[in-house]
């Protein structure tokens, strides 16, 4: 079959490099999870946690090679749903490209919930509920601002927040160290296949973000180098700072860790001192304000590419005539998420996340096997090509399969019911885009 060529996407200023894709990509993955999900993780697993860690960052790495070959042949606006329609066609684009926002905008409600709670844990004010709905409304309402302004400001915000928010792990894990009783670590007993498979689901929230990141595909400058590079530059760093925080954590509490609410500030207290806690205390703060920056900046592409695309009214797709930013998408998206916030908990949230990531990494690790059979390269570029070739895909699909066994009949009913409304909304508007596409 003959290459097919994709163009740049006009009207968008391409300002992100591979350092700014990979600062983006690990201020997104390093939210209020890590603080949280230790204990989590070290309540089913005990020592043997890093099992789960290393479970994750294996289906991480593999869905990595998938969406780096896919992003590198297709740059448009919209990330895996960009990557599934071209392969698959619009109604599979379109969905992934829902799973993609609702994975997006639920994460993203999640951790602000984290922010505002932590925040309300130093100030007082913003623990009651009225100081608790102006400050998540204060803090949507600042970010929004800053990516209207441009996308550039956007990027260096969180090329900044990235930096400030490591800070406090690194602390707490250099200093950690010297503070670990090797009993701790011991594995008494080794978890079962089923054990390690649902922790490995509740983990995955601190691993997602690369697919987010990846939404401003025509916004990234030379896509083909800048996509590879800045997913494996990020995703390395990231997972070898978790791994590192799980020891020291473990290696610090033992059993204390377990069930934790906040294990990190605890350990940081019996490993360095008041002043460590505090430091984590704060670096809880720091750092889900860094996500709530990655994702304002990415998030918003979601619902841009759906308006592009017919599926929204057009206006939502508006780029800024003197900033060049979908302002309205921007908008939207984020009083949207401000809304769910302020009405829903982190719990709860967490866990349509994780189900809505597993798929969308489904259809990309199945776009990139059609993609690359197709023979698609964005036009001028050599496309990555991954290591391992077809091979990669089915394994990707394999893991993610087993990893869905141990989600809840409840869980998959939330699941069916954003699908159902989804078909609807593409059906209803299969005209318009009819429209669109003759006009083109």
């Amino acid at each position: 079959m003959s290459k097919q060529t994709i163009s740049s996407e006009g009207g968008l200023v391409r300002a992100v490099g591979t350092f700014g894709l990979a600062a983006g990509i690990a201020n997104i993955m390093i939210g209020g999870g890590i603080y949280r999900l230790p204990s989590s993780v070290a309540e089913t697993l005990g020592a043997a946690a890093p099992i789960a860690y290393v479970v994750c960052a294996v289906v991480m790495g593999l869905i990595g090679l998938c969406i780096a070959e896919a992003g590198s042949r297709v740059s448009l606006t919209g990330g895996p749903y960009a990557y599934v329609e071209v392969a698959f066609g619009p109604f599979m684009g379109y969905m992934t490209g829902v799973m993609t926002w609702m994975l997006g905008i639920t994460a993203f409600a999640a951790v602000a919930n984290v922010f505002i709670e932590s925040l309300g844990a130093m100030l007082p004010i913003v623990a009651s509920t009225s100081g608790r709905v102006i400050g998540l409304v204060a803090a949507f309402a600042f970010l929004a601002t800053v990516n209207i302004v441009g996308v550039q400001h956007g990027n260096r915000l969180n090329t900044v927040m990235i930096v400030v928010k490591t800070l406090p792990l690194l602390v707490f894990v250099a200093l950690g160290l010297f503070a670990i009783e090797p009993a701790n670590l011991t594995v008494v007993e080794v978890p079962g296949a089923a054990s390690i498979a649902r922790t490995s689901i509740v983990l995955l929230f601190a691993f997602t973000g690369v697919e987010s990141a990846l939404v401003l595909g025509g916004e990234l400058r030379d896509p083909a180098r800048t996509v590879p590079r800045g997913i494996f530059l990020g995703m390395a760093g990231v997972t070898l700072l978790y791994m590192s925080i799980q020891f020291v954590a473990q290696g610090v509490l033992g059993p204390a860790l377990a069930g934790a609410t906040t294990p990190l500030a605890n350990a940081a207290g019996i490993a360095i001192g008041p002043w460590g806690r505090q430091l984590l205390l704060v670096g809880v703060i720091i750092s889900t304000f860094g996500y709530l920056s990655g994702m304002s900046l990415a998030s918003p592409r979601s619902l841009y590419a759906f308006a592009r695309d017919g599926f929204l009214p057009r206006a939502i797709a508006a780029v800024h005539p003197s900033f060049r930013t979908p302002w309205v998408a921007v908008s939207v998206q984020l009083g949207v998420t401000c809304l769910i916030a302020i009405t829903s908990s982190f719990g709860a949230l967490a866990v349509i996340s994780n189900v809505a990531a597993l798929l969308c990494y489904l259809a990309c690790a199945a776009a990139a096997w059609q993609l690359r059979k197709d023979g698609v390269q964005v036009e001028g570029t050599t496309p990555f090509r991954m290591p391992g070739g077809a091979i990669v895909p089915v394994l990707v699909c394999l893991a993610i399969l087993a990893l869905l066994t141990s989600i809840t009949a409840a869980e998959w009913l939330v699941l069916v019911e954003v699908i159902a409304a989804a078909t609807v909304i593409f059906f209803l508007t299969r005209a318009h885009r009819a429209r669109l596409a003759a006009a083109a």
